[in-house]
């Protein structure tokens, strides 16, 4: 019985270790592994903006005068010319107010020739000696006091008439309309804008991007824009504006890029994307499964010359694209970096590949 408990006692303690699960020793079972080769080859960070096209210049038009509109005639996204109709208010009050000019003006001018009557008779008079210099003094105080009222009665007439004319609102340049801010049936103010024409001519790609984005640049570069819905429509422009503040709400600052006359599919408002190139420089494109880590550091598994085992190597990332890993450092031409199943490995062990893609 004393010989058999030792017996016992260890084969317990073999059965424990089994059960916990260590881990083989290194080497003792291969690591299938896919591998790609590594290849340094010129690459640019391209940053992308998202903004959209707008007229380098626009027209907010409103009427001079106040009143209720009585017609509209376009819309939003009519094109129109110069001198075209827009809009007219009722021309009741205008009207009215004409009226009333012409009748002070038929009044003043009826005035004025029954006081150049007088001057006359009191002129032929005073000749002969039958009438007194202070009756003639004011016949001709009377002609000329007539005649400034015939002057602001024309004043009051053009007046009237231009406010008449003000009821009828017109474009004032050829372009598109972009916005509206009143119908027919509404009451407006004068000077209150109602449309807003994007003149034709060039266009700006306006982008709002962070202000950081731009410290990195020694000069502004041109930037390509492109259509989203179809990148294949591009236009070459530059930066022609930067605003000097930057918008509180969301951080960013406005930019304005000159893409001239772009191609008809890139219409106002259409959205669009701005690329810009940086400074080209060689680089390995990985897949992000790649990436491993040392000493809390960015890392790679690469296959050694035998092609049994692999290193653990420290690298340095450049960038990043919305797939790949860029690596600018730790990585040569021709390397086999371990893009899957690197999880599993660990220094020393043994690794099968089973397959590899093409880089």
């Amino acid at each position: 019985m004393k010989l058999l408990l030792p017996l016992i006692v260890a084969c317990s303690i073999v059965s424990s270790s089994a059960l916990a699960g260590d881990p083989p020793s290194p080497g003792s079972r291969p690591i299938a592994v896919r591998t790609t080769t590594a290849k340094l080859e010129p690459y640019a960070e391209t940053l992308v903006l998202t903004g959209e096209v707008r007229a380098r210049t626009s027209s907010q038009l409103s009427f001079r005068v106040s009143g209720r509109i009585a017609e509209r005639f376009v819309d939003v996204g009519d094109h129109v010319k110069a001198g075209q109709l827009l809009a007219r208010l009722d021309p009741s009050q205008q009207q009215a107010d004409v009226a009333n000019a012409e009748a002070a003006l038929a009044a003043a001018e009826a005035g004025a020739r029954q006081a150049a009557s007088a001057f006359d008779r009191q002129k032929a008079l005073l000749d002969k000696g039958f009438t007194t210099q202070s009756a003639f003094d004011a016949a001709t105080k009377a002609v000329r006091t007539t005649a400034g009222t015939v002057d602001a009665a024309k004043a009051a007439l053009d007046i009237a008439r231009a406010n008449l004319a003000y009821t009828e609102l017109h474009a004032d340049t050829d372009g598109a309309v972009t916005a509206r801010t009143a119908d027919a049936g509404e009451i407006v103010a004068a000077v209150r804008p109602v449309f807003v024409v994007a003149v034709d001519g060039p266009r700006d790609a306006v982008f709002d991007v962070y202000e950081q984005l731009f410290l990195s640049l020694t000069e502004l570069p041109d930037i390509t824009v492109g259509l989203v819905k179809d990148p294949s429509v591009s236009v070459s422009g530059k930066v022609r504006e930067i605003s000097p503040t930057v918008e509180t709400r969301t951080g960013t600052v406005r930019v304005k890029v000159d893409i001239g006359t772009p191609p008809v599919v890139m219409s106002l408002g259409a959205p669009v994307t701005g690329r810009i190139d940086g400074r080209k420089m060689p680089a390995v494109l990985l897949p992000s499964s790649a990436l491993a880590e040392k000493n809390d550091a960015a890392a790679v598994w690469v296959v050694t010359a035998n092609g049994t085992s692999a290193e653990l190597r420290p690298v340095g990332i450049a960038g990043y694209t919305t797939k790949d890993i860029v690596i600018g450092t730790g990585i040569a031409d021709g390397d086999r970096v371990v893009i899957d199943g690197g999880k599993l490995l660990r220094p020393g062990a043994t690794v099968e590949i089973v397959g590899e893609e093409a880089p």
